[in-house]
């Protein structure tokens, strides 16, 4: 005959015995006993760690009647909070998840002075216990994976209230854009005056521009995961009137409450071309997870730009000052055109290279490569002495920026 209980089996030593033997005399059931010796017997369950040390015992126990002084029946009814989180999550694609438990406070004050009292240091927390078993269950009716890596979903068990929280994660998709269209920001703009609420100075919408990268890109992805909205992580803006153009903008779009997260993300990607097009194009769209949104927000690649000038200045005096600029560092203050929303400061700043393109009558063209951060039409312009030293100041000339263009972001080197 084979034993009831193969290995791996730890040894019932005198301590256990007597532990085993004041907990036997307290109503408790077999999950509830059996946590008194957690730390024991890797890869048995809390039941079978009660019946091994039971069949030591001299005075071996029955279960109780009446229900169990800890945990007051809830490992009994572990199939019903599976059926419970399974109901809560209805209408969500999910195939990892991570659950938990909102237990009463007072039953697990009670838990611990049961483990001081009978002088049990090995035992494993009911909160502990009931997550491992609750997941080991939803994993076999539903197939999913449970765990606390990148779940999709998480499942909270409130014991006192009786039902079960579900958090939904966010679904992420990543790629590169460009923004042909000098009339779009980046992302949502709340109106100023109502705050995103709607008045008559936005005509209701709530927004200060009609429609911006995020929406135009989120739309097709909305409508695919059945989520509730976006929120758009690029690497780095470039100003609303400004052309993001070469191979794109690096960004991560995180769809919030998706109901679908097996999406097609290539015929998303085509649906954006084809709604946007001439305003914004994304190449390629790619899954991503959360910690791509860090790497993309913590990036600071230097970029390329082509700048259209508006002002006076001999070829040669452009090419001289062109020489000097390049390679050092500039002082920016805050720009006034930010300085309402970006802490007021001198940042250190460097033009990596700078050359002339073309002349044109009244004006001239520039190719610049700046560090992260660099803001170019100040640079240009001098933004009332704020940019030391300024285009304008170096040339002695008033200078405009007519136009700006983000020609590559370097984010492929090295």
């Amino acid at each position: 005959m084979e034993p009831a209980f193969p290995a791996p089996i730890f040894e019932i030593t005198d301590a256990i015995r007597e532990v085993g033997e004041r907990g036997a005399a307290r109503a408790l059931c077999p999950e509830c006993f059996g946590r008194l010796f957690g730390r024991w017997g890797h890869g048995l369950s809390n039941p079978e760690r009660a019946a091994l040390v039971q069949a030591e015992l001299e005075s071996p126990t029955q279960r109780p009647a009446e229900p169990c002084s800890i945990c007051r029946g809830t490992f009994d009814r572990l199939e019903l909070w599976v059926d419970r989180s399974l109901e809560a999550s209805t209408g969500y694609e999910w195939h990892r998840f991570s659950c938990g438990s909102r237990w009463d406070p007072e039953l697990l004050a009670t838990e611990e002075a049961l483990w001081t009292e009978l002088g049990a240091t090995w035992g494993e927390s009911a909160r502990g216990a009931f997550n491992r078993e609750l997941g080991k269950r939803i994993e076999a009716r539903t197939g999913a994976a449970g765990g606390p890596d990148r779940p999709d979903v998480v499942l909270l068990a409130d014991l006192p209230l009786g039902r079960v929280e579900v958090t939904v994660l966010p679904f992420y998709a990543q790629g590169r854009y460009r923004k042909l269209d000098r009339t779009l920001p980046q992302t949502r703009w709340p109106c100023r005056r109502c705050s995103g609420r709607g008045c008559d100075a936005c005509g209701g919408t709530g927004k200060t521009y009609p429609e911006s990268v995020e929406e135009l890109i989120g739309a097709p992805l909305l409508r695919a995961t059945g989520g509730r909205d976006t929120r758009f992580h690029g690497m780095g803006r470039e100003d609303i009137d400004a052309r993001m153009l070469g191979e794109g903008r690096p960004f991560v779009i995180e769809i919030r409450s998706p109901a679908k997260r097996t999406v097609d993300l290539t015929a998303v990607a085509a649906s954006i071309n084809a709604e946007s097009s001439g305003r914004v194009e994304v190449p390629t769209l790619l899954p991503a997870t959360g910690p791509d949104v860090i790497r993309v927000k913590e990036a600071s690649p230097e970029k390329s730009y082509r700048v259209v000038v508006t002002g006076a200045a001999p070829e040669a005096k452009i090419k001289e000052v062109l020489s000097l600029v390049a390679g050092r560092e500039i002082a920016q203050r805050t720009p006034t055109r930010v300085a309402h929303r970006r802490a007021d400061r001198v940042r250190a700043r460097r033009i990596v290279t700078a050359q002339l393109v073309s002349t044109e009558a009244g004006g001239f063209t520039l190719d610049l490569r700046a560090e992260a951060g660099t803001y170019i039409k100040e640079w240009v312009e001098g933004d009332g002495g704020r940019t030391e030293p300024s285009l304008s100041a170096l040339l002695d000339s008033p200078l405009r920026v007519a136009s700006l263009d983000v020609l590559e972001i370097h984010d492929r080197e090295g």
